[in-house]
């Protein structure tokens, strides 16, 4: 593929730090929160899964749950972590990126992922600019990554 070189300014520097940071902290805070709360479980949501239900009630099985709601929990909190930092970033932006598609599959009755949605919601516009992070080197924006 032919490599597309583009002027960056300081306003589009700023811009992708500020995704980075919001998005870092969009993440972070969401698995931190449910590391907290004893009672938060994913089973709920995996259980009314609209799309592909055997795989996420497959999720959704006691013998599955606990490390589900681990990996969702921590998962979370480490990419935010990641995108906060700028370590790491496009590894966390792919993880975070799969986690949005995941998140947005057991919801959908096609073509309405929700009541005021249509094909698209939110989980998919943050699984393109994760895409977007992941393939603009977003961590060499003061991030650990351009170190």
């Amino acid at each position: 593929m032919k490599k597309i070189s583009l002027k960056i300014d300081d306003g589009a520097i700023v811009a992708l730090l500020a995704l980075r940071l919001s998005l870092g902290w969009l993440f972070f805070y969401a698995g931190i929160t449910k590391i907290f709360d004893a009672d938060w479980t994913a089973a709920g949501y995996l259980a009314g899964a609209k799309t592909f239900p055997a795989l996420f009630h497959w999720f959704a099985l006691p013998t599955n749950i606990g490390w589900v709601d681990f990996v969702n929990e921590w998962g979370l909190t480490l990419v935010g972590l990641a995108l906060l930092t700028g370590f790491f970033v496009r590894y966390a932006s792919i993880v975070g990126a799969l986690f949005m598609i995941l998140y947005y599959l057991p919801a959908l009755a096609f073509p309405y992922p929700n009541a005021h949605s249509f094909i698209v919601d939110e989980h998919v516009i943050y699984a393109l600019a994760l895409s977007f992070l992941a393939f603009t080197d977003a961590g060499k924006v003061y991030g650990l990554d351009g170190r």
